[in-house]
Protein backbone atom coordinates (compact mmCIF):
# COMPACT_ATOMS: atom_id res chain seq x y z
CA UNK A 1 0.00 0.00 0.00
CA UNK A 2 1.19 3.22 -0.71
CA UNK A 3 0.28 7.00 0.08
CA UNK A 4 0.31 10.19 -1.33
CA UNK A 5 -1.05 13.59 -0.63
CA UNK A 6 -3.76 14.34 -3.20
CA UNK A 7 -7.10 16.11 -3.04
CA UNK A 8 -10.17 13.83 -2.35
CA UNK A 9 -13.09 16.57 -3.79
CA UNK A 10 -15.23 14.75 -6.33
CA UNK A 11 -13.72 17.34 -9.01
CA UNK A 12 -10.17 17.81 -8.56
CA UNK A 13 -9.96 21.42 -8.80
CA UNK A 14 -6.13 21.56 -9.32
CA UNK A 15 -4.47 20.11 -13.24
CA UNK A 16 -3.12 16.85 -12.87
CA UNK A 17 0.66 15.89 -13.29
CA UNK A 18 0.80 13.55 -16.21
CA UNK A 19 4.14 12.33 -16.11
CA UNK A 20 4.45 10.32 -19.26
CA UNK A 21 2.94 11.36 -22.88
CA UNK A 22 1.96 15.04 -24.18
CA UNK A 23 0.23 17.03 -21.21
CA UNK A 24 -2.00 18.51 -23.76
CA UNK A 25 -3.82 15.18 -25.00
CA UNK A 26 -4.46 14.08 -21.35
CA UNK A 27 -6.38 17.21 -19.98
CA UNK A 28 -9.27 19.39 -21.25
CA UNK A 29 -9.68 22.89 -22.14
CA UNK A 30 -9.48 24.22 -18.11
CA UNK A 31 -6.73 22.28 -17.29
CA UNK A 32 -8.54 19.00 -15.63
CA UNK A 33 -8.25 15.24 -16.44
CA UNK A 34 -9.52 14.75 -19.79
CA UNK A 35 -13.87 14.07 -19.35
CA UNK A 36 -14.38 10.63 -21.22
CA UNK A 37 -18.02 10.43 -20.82
CA UNK A 38 -20.70 9.77 -23.88
CA UNK A 39 -24.30 10.16 -23.92
CA UNK A 40 -24.32 6.50 -23.06
CA UNK A 41 -23.20 6.95 -19.37
CA UNK A 42 -24.89 9.98 -19.07
CA UNK A 43 -27.75 7.84 -20.17
CA UNK A 44 -27.19 5.78 -17.64
CA UNK A 45 -26.75 8.22 -14.64
CA UNK A 46 -29.86 10.10 -16.03
CA UNK A 47 -32.05 6.77 -16.19
CA UNK A 48 -30.49 5.69 -12.75
CA UNK A 49 -31.33 9.08 -11.28
CA UNK A 50 -34.67 9.34 -12.61
CA UNK A 51 -36.24 5.86 -12.71
CA UNK A 52 -36.52 5.22 -8.93
CA UNK A 53 -38.78 2.14 -7.03
CA UNK A 54 -41.25 4.99 -7.65
CA UNK A 55 -41.89 3.72 -10.92
CA UNK A 56 -44.27 0.74 -8.84
CA UNK A 57 -46.36 3.73 -7.48
CA UNK A 58 -47.79 5.16 -10.28
CA UNK A 59 -50.61 2.67 -10.64
CA UNK A 60 -51.64 4.05 -7.51
CA UNK A 61 -51.12 7.62 -8.83
CA UNK A 62 -53.23 7.17 -11.86
CA UNK A 63 -55.76 5.50 -9.72
CA UNK A 64 -55.95 8.98 -8.17
CA UNK A 65 -56.53 10.72 -10.85
CA UNK A 66 -58.14 8.20 -13.54
CA UNK A 67 -56.99 7.65 -16.75
CA UNK A 68 -57.51 11.10 -18.49
CA UNK A 69 -55.79 13.25 -15.89
CA UNK A 70 -53.25 10.85 -15.19
CA UNK A 71 -51.61 9.97 -18.45
CA UNK A 72 -52.19 13.90 -18.98
CA UNK A 73 -50.20 14.68 -15.59
CA UNK A 74 -48.01 12.37 -16.56
CA UNK A 75 -46.97 13.66 -20.16
CA UNK A 76 -46.77 17.55 -18.78
CA UNK A 77 -44.34 16.82 -16.43
CA UNK A 78 -42.14 14.29 -19.12
CA UNK A 79 -41.92 17.92 -21.18
CA UNK A 80 -41.44 20.29 -18.44
CA UNK A 81 -38.25 17.85 -17.49
CA UNK A 82 -37.19 17.74 -21.40
CA UNK A 83 -37.84 21.13 -21.48
CA UNK A 84 -35.97 22.47 -18.46
CA UNK A 85 -33.22 19.92 -18.63
CA UNK A 86 -32.30 21.57 -21.95
CA UNK A 87 -31.83 24.99 -20.84
CA UNK A 88 -29.63 23.72 -17.90
CA UNK A 89 -27.86 22.19 -20.33
CA UNK A 90 -27.02 25.38 -21.56
CA UNK A 91 -25.92 26.59 -18.78
CA UNK A 92 -22.99 24.28 -18.14
CA UNK A 93 -20.67 26.83 -20.01
CA UNK A 94 -21.16 30.67 -19.92
CA UNK A 95 -21.76 33.10 -21.01
CA UNK A 96 -21.50 30.83 -24.25
CA UNK A 97 -22.93 27.46 -24.24
CA UNK A 98 -20.55 25.95 -25.97
CA UNK A 99 -16.71 27.74 -25.67
CA UNK A 100 -17.73 29.98 -22.75
CA UNK A 101 -16.19 29.40 -19.19
CA UNK A 102 -17.05 25.95 -17.60
CA UNK A 103 -19.45 25.93 -14.29
CA UNK A 104 -18.66 22.04 -12.53
CA UNK A 105 -21.68 21.82 -9.96
CA UNK A 106 -25.18 22.89 -10.35
CA UNK A 107 -24.08 25.75 -7.55
CA UNK A 108 -21.67 27.20 -10.17
CA UNK A 109 -24.01 27.70 -12.99
CA UNK A 110 -26.19 29.68 -10.09
CA UNK A 111 -23.62 31.77 -9.21
CA UNK A 112 -22.71 32.23 -12.72
CA UNK A 113 -26.63 33.32 -14.29
CA UNK A 114 -27.73 34.50 -10.72
CA UNK A 115 -25.51 35.66 -8.01
CA UNK A 116 -25.44 37.06 -5.04
CA UNK A 117 -28.00 35.51 -2.05
CA UNK A 118 -29.60 33.14 -4.65
CA UNK A 119 -26.95 31.18 -4.52
CA UNK A 120 -27.23 30.66 -0.73
CA UNK A 121 -30.88 29.93 -0.78
CA UNK A 122 -30.74 27.35 -4.08
CA UNK A 123 -27.30 25.73 -2.45
CA UNK A 124 -30.04 24.91 0.37
CA UNK A 125 -32.93 24.17 -1.53
CA UNK A 126 -30.74 21.47 -3.83
CA UNK A 127 -28.46 19.92 -0.42
CA UNK A 128 -31.67 19.82 1.18
CA UNK A 129 -33.37 18.15 -1.45
CA UNK A 130 -30.17 15.60 -2.22
CA UNK A 131 -30.10 14.61 1.67
CA UNK A 132 -33.70 13.75 1.56
CA UNK A 133 -33.63 11.91 -1.83
CA UNK A 134 -30.29 9.89 -0.05
CA UNK A 135 -33.00 9.35 3.25
CA UNK A 136 -35.76 8.29 1.21
CA UNK A 137 -33.98 5.49 -0.35
CA UNK A 138 -32.52 4.00 2.63
CA UNK A 139 -36.12 3.64 3.77
CA UNK A 140 -36.78 2.50 0.28
CA UNK A 141 -33.96 -0.21 0.11
CA UNK A 142 -34.39 -1.35 3.08
CA UNK A 143 -38.21 -2.02 2.73
CA UNK A 144 -37.26 -4.51 -0.29
CA UNK A 145 -35.08 -6.30 1.15
CA UNK A 146 -37.64 -7.22 4.05
CA UNK A 147 -40.29 -7.60 1.27
CA UNK A 148 -37.71 -10.51 0.01
CA UNK A 149 -38.22 -12.06 3.79
CA UNK A 150 -41.73 -12.00 3.41
CA UNK A 151 -42.45 -12.96 0.78
CA UNK A 152 -40.77 -16.00 1.34
CA UNK A 153 -42.70 -16.70 5.11
CA UNK A 154 -45.72 -15.67 3.00
CA UNK A 155 -45.08 -18.20 1.00
CA UNK A 156 -44.50 -20.84 3.37
CA UNK A 157 -46.98 -20.16 6.11
CA UNK A 158 -49.79 -18.22 4.36
CA UNK A 159 -50.89 -14.87 3.24
CA UNK A 160 -52.89 -14.78 6.89
CA UNK A 161 -49.52 -14.76 8.79
CA UNK A 162 -47.81 -11.57 9.85
CA UNK A 163 -44.43 -11.88 9.20
CA UNK A 164 -43.71 -8.97 10.72
CA UNK A 165 -39.71 -8.38 10.32
CA UNK A 166 -37.90 -4.71 11.31
CA UNK A 167 -36.38 -2.70 8.52
CA UNK A 168 -33.46 -1.37 11.03
CA UNK A 169 -30.95 -4.48 10.35
CA UNK A 170 -31.68 -3.51 6.39
CA UNK A 171 -30.73 -0.49 6.52
CA UNK A 172 -27.64 -0.91 8.42
CA UNK A 173 -26.87 -3.15 5.44
CA UNK A 174 -27.45 -0.36 3.24
CA UNK A 175 -25.47 2.21 5.05
CA UNK A 176 -22.44 -0.91 5.01
CA UNK A 177 -22.27 -0.30 1.39
CA UNK A 178 -22.69 2.98 1.07
CA UNK A 179 -19.78 3.05 3.14
CA UNK A 180 -17.73 1.19 0.50
CA UNK A 181 -19.07 2.55 -2.69
CA UNK A 182 -18.46 6.44 -1.32
CA UNK A 183 -14.44 5.54 -2.48
CA UNK A 184 -15.43 5.82 -5.58
CA UNK A 185 -14.09 9.58 -5.44
CA UNK A 186 -16.14 11.75 -8.59
CA UNK A 187 -18.79 10.92 -11.27
CA UNK A 188 -15.98 10.07 -13.83
CA UNK A 189 -15.75 6.83 -12.20
CA UNK A 190 -19.31 5.52 -11.53
CA UNK A 191 -20.49 5.33 -14.67
CA UNK A 192 -20.45 1.18 -13.85
CA UNK A 193 -22.42 1.75 -11.36
CA UNK A 194 -25.21 3.97 -13.02
CA UNK A 195 -24.86 1.43 -15.68
CA UNK A 196 -25.52 -1.52 -13.21
CA UNK A 197 -28.04 0.31 -11.78
CA UNK A 198 -30.29 1.41 -14.74
CA UNK A 199 -29.99 -2.11 -15.61
CA UNK A 200 -31.64 -2.79 -11.97
CA UNK A 201 -34.54 -0.29 -12.78
CA UNK A 202 -35.17 -1.64 -16.28
CA UNK A 203 -35.38 -5.55 -14.98
CA UNK A 204 -37.72 -4.59 -11.62
CA UNK A 205 -39.31 -2.41 -13.78
CA UNK A 206 -40.45 -5.15 -16.51
CA UNK A 207 -40.85 -7.68 -13.60
CA UNK A 208 -43.82 -5.46 -12.33
CA UNK A 209 -44.85 -4.83 -15.99
CA UNK A 210 -45.08 -8.70 -16.93
CA UNK A 211 -46.97 -9.55 -13.15
CA UNK A 212 -49.64 -6.36 -14.04
CA UNK A 213 -49.86 -7.87 -17.72
CA UNK A 214 -50.66 -11.75 -16.37
CA UNK A 215 -52.89 -10.39 -13.89
CA UNK A 216 -55.27 -8.57 -16.27
CA UNK A 217 -54.94 -11.46 -18.38
CA UNK A 218 -55.92 -14.05 -15.53
CA UNK A 219 -58.80 -11.22 -14.75
CA UNK A 220 -61.63 -10.73 -13.15
CA UNK A 221 -61.14 -6.87 -14.72
CA UNK A 222 -60.34 -4.49 -11.79
CA UNK A 223 -63.08 -1.48 -11.80
CA UNK A 224 -61.35 1.55 -13.44
CA UNK A 225 -62.87 4.84 -14.01
CA UNK A 226 -61.89 8.17 -16.38
CA UNK A 227 -61.41 10.10 -13.18
CA UNK A 228 -59.84 7.63 -10.69
CA UNK A 229 -61.33 6.64 -7.42
CA UNK A 230 -65.23 7.69 -6.54
CA UNK A 231 -65.98 9.79 -4.15
CA UNK A 232 -68.49 8.41 -1.59
CA UNK A 233 -67.47 4.82 -3.34
CA UNK A 234 -63.92 4.81 -2.81
CA UNK A 235 -63.05 7.67 -1.03
CA UNK A 236 -64.69 11.15 0.80
CA UNK A 237 -64.27 13.90 -0.71
CA UNK A 238 -61.30 15.50 0.75
CA UNK A 239 -59.52 12.42 0.39
CA UNK A 240 -59.89 12.37 -2.91
CA UNK A 241 -58.90 16.46 -3.14
CA UNK A 242 -55.57 15.62 -0.94
CA UNK A 243 -55.18 12.26 -2.97
CA UNK A 244 -55.51 14.05 -6.02
CA UNK A 245 -52.81 16.53 -5.35
CA UNK A 246 -50.46 13.91 -3.66
CA UNK A 247 -50.56 11.99 -6.91
CA UNK A 248 -49.85 14.74 -9.12
CA UNK A 249 -46.74 15.52 -6.36
CA UNK A 250 -45.77 11.39 -6.86
CA UNK A 251 -45.18 11.94 -10.56
CA UNK A 252 -43.60 15.34 -10.23
CA UNK A 253 -40.96 14.45 -8.16
CA UNK A 254 -40.88 10.85 -10.36
CA UNK A 255 -39.22 13.13 -12.60
CA UNK A 256 -36.66 15.15 -10.75
CA UNK A 257 -33.07 15.40 -11.11
CA UNK A 258 -31.97 19.11 -12.02
CA UNK A 259 -30.06 18.90 -9.11
CA UNK A 260 -27.33 16.55 -10.04
CA UNK A 261 -27.55 17.17 -14.26
CA UNK A 262 -24.79 19.73 -14.37
CA UNK A 263 -22.61 17.17 -12.11
CA UNK A 264 -23.51 14.69 -14.76
CA UNK A 265 -22.15 16.74 -17.87
CA UNK A 266 -19.55 17.29 -15.95
CA UNK A 267 -18.51 13.97 -17.24
CA UNK A 268 -18.81 14.28 -20.62
CA UNK A 269 -16.06 14.71 -22.88
CA UNK A 270 -15.59 16.79 -26.14
CA UNK A 271 -15.79 16.94 -28.78
CA UNK A 272 -19.03 17.00 -29.76
CA UNK A 273 -19.50 19.75 -27.46
CA UNK A 274 -21.10 18.89 -23.99
CA UNK A 275 -24.21 20.54 -24.49
CA UNK A 276 -25.17 19.01 -27.31
CA UNK A 277 -24.20 15.19 -26.03
CA UNK A 278 -26.45 16.26 -22.83
CA UNK A 279 -29.21 16.93 -24.65
CA UNK A 280 -29.13 13.85 -26.40
CA UNK A 281 -28.94 11.96 -23.69
CA UNK A 282 -31.82 13.71 -21.46
CA UNK A 283 -33.60 13.21 -25.02
CA UNK A 284 -32.70 9.15 -24.35
CA UNK A 285 -33.20 8.90 -20.83
CA UNK A 286 -36.73 10.87 -20.20
CA UNK A 287 -38.04 8.95 -23.30
CA UNK A 288 -37.14 6.06 -21.99
CA UNK A 289 -38.47 7.12 -18.68
CA UNK A 290 -41.86 7.89 -19.65
CA UNK A 291 -42.55 4.85 -21.69
CA UNK A 292 -41.71 2.71 -18.39
CA UNK A 293 -43.96 5.11 -16.72
CA UNK A 294 -46.96 5.00 -19.05
CA UNK A 295 -46.73 1.04 -19.44
CA UNK A 296 -46.42 0.45 -15.31
CA UNK A 297 -48.68 3.11 -14.49
CA UNK A 298 -51.42 2.48 -17.18
CA UNK A 299 -51.08 -1.64 -17.35
CA UNK A 300 -50.83 -1.13 -12.91
CA UNK A 301 -53.85 0.53 -12.88
CA UNK A 302 -55.34 -1.88 -15.07
CA UNK A 303 -54.33 -4.99 -13.25
CA UNK A 304 -56.01 -3.33 -9.83
CA UNK A 305 -58.08 -0.48 -10.50
CA UNK A 306 -59.12 2.19 -7.93
CA UNK A 307 -57.79 -0.78 -5.14
CA UNK A 308 -54.21 -0.04 -6.96
CA UNK A 309 -51.66 -0.39 -4.01
CA UNK A 310 -48.85 2.38 -3.11
CA UNK A 311 -45.95 0.07 -4.40
CA UNK A 312 -47.67 -3.28 -5.96
CA UNK A 313 -44.17 -5.42 -5.15
CA UNK A 314 -43.23 -4.03 -1.66
CA UNK A 315 -46.94 -3.77 -0.82
CA UNK A 316 -47.45 -7.20 -1.91
CA UNK A 317 -50.15 -6.97 -4.83
CA UNK A 318 -48.54 -9.45 -6.04
CA UNK A 319 -47.45 -12.54 -3.73
CA UNK A 320 -46.72 -15.52 -6.33
CA UNK A 321 -44.26 -16.36 -7.87
CA UNK A 322 -42.52 -15.53 -4.89
CA UNK A 323 -39.17 -16.06 -6.40
CA UNK A 324 -40.18 -13.66 -9.06
CA UNK A 325 -41.35 -10.87 -6.68
CA UNK A 326 -38.41 -11.66 -4.60
CA UNK A 327 -35.78 -11.09 -7.72
CA UNK A 328 -37.60 -7.51 -8.40
CA UNK A 329 -36.95 -6.80 -4.56
CA UNK A 330 -33.41 -7.72 -5.09
CA UNK A 331 -33.64 -5.44 -8.23
CA UNK A 332 -34.64 -2.72 -6.26
CA UNK A 333 -32.33 -2.78 -3.85
CA UNK A 334 -29.30 -3.38 -6.47
CA UNK A 335 -30.81 0.22 -7.75
CA UNK A 336 -31.14 1.96 -4.87
CA UNK A 337 -27.65 0.91 -4.00
CA UNK A 338 -26.36 2.88 -7.10
CA UNK A 339 -28.98 5.95 -7.17
CA UNK A 340 -27.70 6.62 -3.66
CA UNK A 341 -24.36 7.13 -4.76
CA UNK A 342 -25.77 9.16 -8.22
CA UNK A 343 -27.76 11.57 -5.60
CA UNK A 344 -25.14 12.02 -3.17
CA UNK A 345 -22.21 12.98 -5.27
CA UNK A 346 -22.63 16.55 -5.21
CA UNK A 347 -22.56 16.48 -1.31
CA UNK A 348 -19.59 14.46 -1.02
CA UNK A 349 -17.75 16.78 -3.52
CA UNK A 350 -18.81 20.24 -1.32
CA UNK A 351 -18.09 18.62 1.72
CA UNK A 352 -14.98 17.31 0.54
CA UNK A 353 -13.73 20.67 -1.05
CA UNK A 354 -15.02 22.99 1.88
CA UNK A 355 -12.80 21.02 4.35
CA UNK A 356 -10.04 20.17 1.90
CA UNK A 357 -9.93 24.17 1.34
CA UNK A 358 -10.15 24.82 4.96
CA UNK A 359 -7.69 22.59 6.32
CA UNK A 360 -5.15 22.28 3.56
CA UNK A 361 -2.36 20.64 5.04
CA UNK A 362 -4.53 17.59 6.98
CA UNK A 363 -3.59 14.20 6.05
CA UNK A 364 -6.92 12.79 7.06
CA UNK A 365 -9.34 14.56 4.41
CA UNK A 366 -6.29 14.92 1.85
CA UNK A 367 -4.27 12.06 2.10
CA UNK A 368 -4.75 8.81 -0.22
CA UNK A 369 -3.61 5.25 -0.26
CA UNK A 370 -3.23 3.68 -3.55
CA UNK A 371 -3.95 0.10 -2.88
CA UNK A 372 -2.77 -2.45 -5.42
CA UNK A 373 -5.92 -4.95 -6.43
CA UNK A 374 -5.00 -7.86 -8.80
CA UNK A 375 -6.73 -7.32 -12.82
CA UNK A 376 -7.83 -4.39 -11.17
CA UNK A 377 -4.88 -1.90 -11.10
CA UNK A 378 -4.38 0.36 -8.13
CA UNK A 379 -7.47 1.74 -5.88
CA UNK A 380 -7.56 5.26 -4.20
CA UNK A 381 -8.60 4.84 -0.53
CA UNK A 382 -9.31 8.02 1.67
CA UNK A 383 -9.88 8.31 5.17
CA UNK A 384 -12.53 10.88 5.02
CA UNK A 385 -14.31 10.06 2.05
Amino acid sequence: MADFQKPSMYIDHNPSTIENGDFRKNVDDDGRPKRTGTWVTASAHIITAVIGSGVLSLAWAIAQLGWVAGLIVLMIFSFITYFTSTLLADSYRSPDPVSGKRNYTYMDVVQANLGGRKVQLCGLAQYGNLIGVTIGYTITASISMVAVKRSNCFHKHGHHVKCHTSNNPFMIIFACFQILLSQIPNFHKLSWLSILAAVMSFAYSSIGLGLSVAKVIDGPTARTTLTGVTVGVDVSGSEKVWRTFQAIGDIAFAYAYSTVLVEIQDTLGSPPAENKSMKRATSIGISTTTVFYVLCGTVGYAAFGNDAPGNFLTGFGFYEPFWLVDIANICIAIHLIGAYQVFCQPVYGFVESKCAKRWPESKFTNREYAVNIPCCGAYYFNSFR
